[in-house]
């Protein structure tokens, strides 16, 4: 779904709309900008092992500077900047010279945060970003994903398969189950009879879910 949305996967059927617009008519240099808007997280971090970390952060900005310059590693002034300002609402300013190589994987994944934020998103996807994190760097990854959602006012989907993460952070679950919508609410509302259907019978029958969370 999350590839959906930001059209890493093309939709067979249906729409998908933002604000009135269909997204998945998108081309060219309009699904470009849309790229922008709509921020994704992924669950390896996906960055630049031998850059350091304020050149990963300021990958956000390659789509809006001259090639040219961005290979060579050259930077506005105020691009560099934001990307201190990124990292340093995420306590990661001091790393910023370091290579990402060197940071742990909670760490790398905060670097990733501040890389979708300097792109200044209208919406930030997140998948799976703390599946391979330990307990304490999985707090402070969805601390930070719910600070840019409550105090920058952005839209916040998260995938995840772990539902004490989801009732602790979220405010709207969308459990799916083979591709279809088996739950949407609160999480409150996550029952044992509602888990059960997101994630397969006890007895034995099994089904692929993933829930999705919008924590909004």
């Amino acid at each position: 779904l999350l590839r959906l949305i930001n059209r890493l996967a093309e939709p067979s059927s249906g729409q998908l709309l933002w604000d009135g617009q269909d997204v998945g008519a998108l081309k060219g240099r309009p699904l470009r900008q849309w790229r922008r808007r709509c921020a994704m997280i992924f669950q390896q971090f996906n960055l630049c092992p031998r850059l350091d970390v304020v050149t990963n952060v300021l990958v956000g900005v390659l789509a809006e500077r001259p090639l040219s310059t961005s290979l060579l590693k050259i930077f506005p002034a105020e691009d560099r900047a934001r990307a201190i300002l990124e990292l340093d609402r995420l306590d990661m300013a001091q790393a910023a010279l370091q290579r990402a190589a060197t940071l742990s994987g909670g760490q790398q994944q905060r670097v990733a945060i501040a890389r979708a934020m300097l792109q200044e998103p209208d919406i930030l996807l997140a998948d799976e970003p703390v599946a391979s994190l330990d307990p304490i760097n999985a707090e402070v990854v969805m601390d930070a994903l719910q600070d840019v959602c409550r105090q920058r006012g952005i839209p916040v989907i998260v995938n995840l398969h772990s539902l004490d993460i989801a009732r602790r952070y979220c405010t709207r679950v969308i459990g799916m189950s083979k591709g279809k919508v088996v739950y949407d609410g609160a999480p409150s509302g996550l029952t044992p009879e509602v888990v059960d259907r997101i994630y397969g019978s006890r007895n034995g029958r099994q089904g692929f879910a993933t829930p999705v969370v919008a924590a909004a």
